[in-house]
């Protein structure tokens, strides 16, 4: 198939074998000059283009409202200034509790531009608890001393049970927008070092309360002059992205805010989320504005196809000026690739580039990329200009760890974690793997290989690699399989608790009245679709052929699926849509015994004999 051709940034990677083994990958490409401070990318464009819409939202009419960068940086401005006047600090952070809107642009920038640390906590931990202790902990880790909230009472309960009564509080900017700058603003702005703190970030933790991961201005600033190596059309072609993804989190707030602001582009807030029930808005953003860059999250583009499928319109406006298709956070399914591909031809002649990588909260994040087309939905690419990546032996495995200008120092206040997270060359441990593609050529590149840290042992002593076979299981179970946590740990056959796909398994229920009429299923419902013999069949036929000639490490031989939905209250999911594996195998301990019971709720393929079973 024709792909788009676009330009990409070259990665030519070097080699360095060392006798123990390990390994030294790095590109000879040269990181160019970034910026000392993040907001001054902002400064440039308010001046050179200041007409030029840096953010549009959707208003009460309906229609697009916008701020322009002119507007923005006369705002930060006036609000630095009230921030300098209560003499905020890394000690004394600005926190956000609220979401993606104006408002928390502005302060973000504004206390970035005068050297205050901000600290964007996820709208979950207000919104979707029932405890608060996730905001009490990020309360009592940042010691903010200034909290903003949007208006409305959404945050109200969060705000009593978490925040000390000696805090200020606001729950609009405009105050802070009607203070008037002095020479305070510049002295500020001119004293901030590339180490200083721009942001805490808190990362979901996997096992126990979140991190704060320190990112400074060099942080930010160089990892802004990665990107624009990996993908230089940027630089001739002001972007245009409509992007939902939470600005609380590295890949939304950092990596696409940052994208947009480095270019004197636009950002389009898309209020959907990549979820039933709530792709609607973003199927009427995408349908109305084309961007020229799609950044997402696997579960984004799961969304995406199933919605172009039917809508040509949606189609048509979404590739009409792409120049790449980019996705993070975890391994998108080689099915979701592969439609991907067939509706981009469909629709223009013409597949358009996928370009992915391996990055973290503490890498600002994007430290491997992939530049160059590539049918293997896993495969991540090398080191970007400034990084050093080492690959360590970890068995019959690679573990792969990265050093540059963009890796944290540190996490804020926990001065063990920090010893945890780097070797004794300094660099920063993923806890990720990967595999080289091709050992006779580096310039192949890494493919995923799965977290350490989720690997586990079966009673056979066989280990079982989780990333890639979870990758395997969301492309063979589709569609009606989103994602799945795997079981096994010192037992004698790998399981699955999967999390369905309602749409799709309610599709097979044709005898079930309430199947294709009703979007929310009551708790009969939903027991009679998840166990419909239409559903199990399918599952374990797909068992079965799923088994097929693998070896023991590669075998589901048993699966459930879920009629309760991971949930962010318990850490089981982060707002992105990745799954927690450890959380949920903790939480669900109970079904773990069920899946290895004769509970009629599990679908057998194979026992651990070979010998196929009927259930």
């Amino acid at each position: 198939m024709k792909v788009r051709h676009v330009p990409l940034g070259p990665l030519p990677a070097t080699l360095t074998k060392r006798p123990d083994g390990t390994m030294i990958v790095r590109t000879t490409a040269e990181l160019g000059a970034y910026p000392r401070r993040s907001t001054d990318r902002l400064a440039y464009w308010a001046d050179k283009t200041p007409a030029q819409t840096l953010l549009a939202w959707r208003g009460p009419s309906g229609e697009w409202d916008r701020l322009t960068y002119g507007d923005a940086f006369a705002a930060v401005r006036r609000i630095a200034q009230a921030l300098v006047d209560r003499k905020l600090s890394s000690n004394r952070p600005v926190a956000i509790l609220s979401g993606n809107d104006r408002e928390h642009l502005l302060l973000s920038l504004a206390a970035q531009h005068v050297g205050v640390t901000v600290a964007p906590v996820s709208p979950a931990y207000s919104t979707s608890s029932r405890d608060f202790a996730m905001v009490r902990h990020a309360m009592g880790l940042l010691t903010p001393g200034l909290v903003f909230a949007a208006a409305g009472a959404a945050f109200d309960r969060s705000i009593d049970a978490a925040v000390s009564k000696d805090v200020e509080v606001i729950r609009s900017i405009d105050g802070l927008a009607a203070t008037t700058p002095t020479d305070a603003v510049d002295r500020a702005h001119d004293g901030i070092t590339p180490e200083a703190i721009a942001k805490i970030l808190l990362t979901s933790g996997s096992t126990a309360v979140p991190k704060g991961v320190i990112n400074t201005h060099r942080m930010l600033c160089s990892n802004q002059e990665m990107i624009a190596h990996i993908l230089p059309f940027l630089r001739e072609e002001p972007p245009v992205l409509v992007d939902w993804l939470p600005w609380h989190h590295t890949f939304g707030g950092n990596h696409n805010v940052g994208l947009v602001i480095h270019h004197g582009g636009t950002l389009y807030i898309d209020e959907g989320r990549p979820v039933p029930g709530l792709f609607g808005p973003s199927v009427r953003n995408l349908r109305e504005i084309p961007s020229t860059v799609h950044l997402n999250v696997p579960r984004g583009y799961e969304e995406l196809v199933k919605a172009m499928r039917a809508d040509e319109v949606l189609r048509t406006t979404f590739f009409s000026r792409l120049r790449v298709v980019f996705y993070a956070a975890a391994a998108l399914s080689q099915h979701v690739k592969d439609e991907l591909d067939a509706l981009a031809v469909q629709t223009c002649g013409e597949r358009v580039i996928l370009v992915t990588g391996l990055g973290a909260t503490e890498t600002a994040p994007m430290a491997i990329c992939r530049t160059w087309d590539s049918d293997l939905s896993i495969a991540i690419g090398v080191p970007v200009p400034g990084v050093e990546a080492k690959l360590v032996p970890h068995g019959d495995k690679l573990e792969v760890r990265v050093k540059g200008p963009n890796v944290t120092p540190g996490y804020w206040r926990q001065d063990e974690l920090t010893r945890k997270a780097f070797d004794e060359e300094g660099f920063y441990t993923f806890g990720d793997c990967v595999r080289v593609i091709d050992p006779d050529d580096i310039n192949a590149g890494f493919a995923f290989d799965g977290r350490l840290a989720e690997d586990f042992k079966m009673s056979t002593g066989t280990w079982v690699n989780v990333g890639p076979l979870r990758a395997r299981i969301a492309g063979h179970f589709a569609p009606l399989v989103r994602d799945a946590v795997i079981t096994g740990h010192d037992r004698a056959e790998i399981g699955m608790l999967a999390v369905p796909d309602l749409d799709a398994c309610r599709a097979l229920c044709q005898d079930l009245p309430s199947a294709a009429s009703k979007d929310d299923l009551s708790k009969d419902d939903l027991n009679d679709v998840l166990t419909h013999p239409a559903v199990v069949a399918w599952m374990r036929d797909r068992l079965a052929s799923f088994a097929a000639g693998a070896s023991s490490s590669r075998v589901v031989a048993r699966a459930m699926l879920l009629a309760e939905p991971p949930s962010l209250d318990a850490l089981e999911v982060t707002d992105k849509g990745s799954l927690n594996q450890r959380a949920m195998l903790k939480r669900r301990a109970s079904l773990v015994e069920e899946l290895y019971s004769g509970s009629p709720r599990v679908v057998l393929a194979y026992s651990a004999s070979g010998q196929e079973k009927v259930s």
